[in-house]
Formats: C-alpha cells, sequence, structure tokens
C-alpha cells in the first residue's frame, strides 16, 4: 500500500476555514468561461460515463423500487446530511437558520423513525440546505473560473475546495465510511447508495434537455443560476443576476440563429418550405 500525505486534522482545517473567513461581502457571480475547451472535454467525458454506467444504474433503482420508497430513502439521506447545513449556518453567523436545521433533524430522526419521514416539514419547519461554498461566499471568497470535473460535474475553484472540507468535517457518511473497513469495501455502500438516490431524481429533469442547442451551455448557466440563489437564500439582488446573465455581452440576433439553426437540424418538417393555399 502506498504512503500518502497524511490527512490533517480537524482543527487544522477548521483554522485554515477562519483564515479563509476574512473578507466581509458577498462576491460578485462570474460569468466568464477561461476554461471552456476543457470544460467541455470533461462534460462530454462526463456525458458518456452517465450514458454507459451511472444512468443504466440509476434506472435499474428505479425499476426495482416505487415512488413510495425512493421518497422515503431520499429523505433518510437529507436527514442524515443536515449536520453540513447545520454546521456551515453556523459559521454563516445565522444562528436562526441553525436553529431550524436542528430541529428538523431532531424531530424527524425522532418521530420520523431515523429520517424516513418527514413531520418536520408537516410542521411548517422548511427544509434549507447550505454548504461550505455558500458560506465562502458569504464571508467575500472569490468563486474563480467555472469547471467540469470528472465524475463531478459542474463546479466552480470555490466549490472544488469547499466540497471535500465538508465531506471530511460535517457528513456523517464520510465519518461512517472513515470509521469501518469492511470486505469489498462494503462500508463504502450507503455514500453508493446515495449517490444513487441523486442520479435517480435527476431523471425526471431530462426532459429540460429537449431542444437546447447546447447543453453544456445550459448545465453550466443553470449551476450558476442555482448557486447563486442558493447563497442569497432565493432572494439575489438585481445586479447580481445581472452580473450572472451578462445581459450587456448577450448578442440576442446570434442567439436566435444559434436556435433557429439547431431546430432546423433536428426537425425535418421545419426544412419544407410553406405550401402554397
Amino acid at each position: 500500500m502506498l504512503t500518502l500525505i497524511p490527512r490533517p486534522s480537524r482543527q487544522t482545517i477548521l483554522l485554515l476555514i477562519a483564515v479563509l473567513l476574512a473578507g466581509c461581502a458577498t462576491p460578485m457571480p462570474r460569468k466568464d468561461d477561461p476554461y471552456e475547451n476543457f470544460n467541455r472535454k470533461m462534460y462530454d467525458f462526463n456525458a458518456f460515463a452517465d450514458r454507459v454506467a451511472i444512468r443504466p444504474v440509476a434506472v435499474g433503482y428505479r425499476k426495482i423500487t416505487n415512488e413510495t420508497t425512493r421518497r422515503l430513502i431520499s429523505n433518510f439521506f437529507a436527514n442524515i446530511e443536515s449536520p453540513i447545513t447545520i454546521a456551515n449556518d453556523l459559521l454563516q453567523a445565522n444562528p436562526k437558520e441553525a436553529f431550524k436545521a436542528t430541529t428538523r433533524l431532531v424531530i424527524n430522526t425522532t418521530v420520523g423513525i431515523l429520517g424516513l419521514f418527514d413531520p418536520a416539514s408537516e410542521m411548517s419547519i422548511d427544509a434549507s440546505t447550505t454548504d461550505l461554498g455558500v458560506t465562502l461566499a458569504k464571508w467575500g471568497v472569490p468563486e474563480g473560473p467555472y469547471l467540469v470535473l470528472p465524475l463531478f460535474g459542474s463546479t466552480t475553484v470555490r466549490e472544488a475546495f469547499a466540497f471535500p472540507v465538508d465531506r471530511y468535517l460535517f457528513d456523517p457518511l464520510s465519518w461512517y465510511s472513515a470509521g469501518h473497513s469492511f470486505q469489498l469495501d462494503v462500508h463504502f455502500a450507503p455514500t453508493f447508495v446515495y449517490l444513487v438516490t441523486l442520479r435517480s431524481s435527476a431523471i425526471d429533469a431530462e426532459g429540460l434537455l429537449e431542444g437546447v442547442y447546447d447543453p453544456y451551455v445550459f448545465y453550466r448557466d443553470a449551476f450558476r443560476q442555482r448557486r447563486l440563489y442558493k447563497i442569497y437564500r432565493g432572494n439575489p439582488p438585481m445586479e447580481a443576476i445581472q452580473s450572472l446573465q451578462g445581459v450587456e455581452d448577450v448578442d440576442i440576433d446570434a442567439l436566435l440563429k444559434e436556435q433557429e439553426k439547431y431546430e432546423q437540424q433536428h426537425n425535418p418538417e421545419d426544412k419544407k418550405p410553406p405550401q402554397k393555399q
């Protein structure tokens, strides 16, 4: 077995987080894509891996489960992952949201039978999630360029550094995997099932890509928009939205021509000249 660099202690990582949280203002989102050539290659690789391996597993999962079972399993994993939200609400100096997330965890773990059910929502204690990427954004850490990583998908430099810290420090599934060692790596099974449930839930949204002439741009912009609304808790200021959309740089006529070209290529009926009456 190879000897790798030892993992840093949790105290060291928390200290690094504190250093990063030295800013004071949420940065404006970036709309450029300097690594687009690399990102498109990674997007194509991920699309291929999803088509030949990942999606078939998710489809199989949906075939052996019904909607109710999938909802219960999703509830269970959402409850397990809630410490990530609680910790980052505290790091964001948002004790009210941290208390709400903790209340949801307690209620759903007890009354909801280990999180299989969601009585907290029925009690109007709504769910909201956050992570270290949002925390860093709240304290002024720039997001850096947009990236597409192999088997991971859309992210940014900021998110790419934040994600493993969340998993190492605050994710009970990672705690379980790190604290156990079974034959055939069975201790990673809960994480695997969690990832399958996430991919399965995305199947219902695949129809959104129909008619999209550039899926890469669609995923990139959807990721940026989702992160923007998460950072501002669903209410971003207009200047942030305009910066994200890059309204001043958009050539509307060029976009319309691209869309028309795509539709003509994929809808042969549109190529036929209109019949004379």
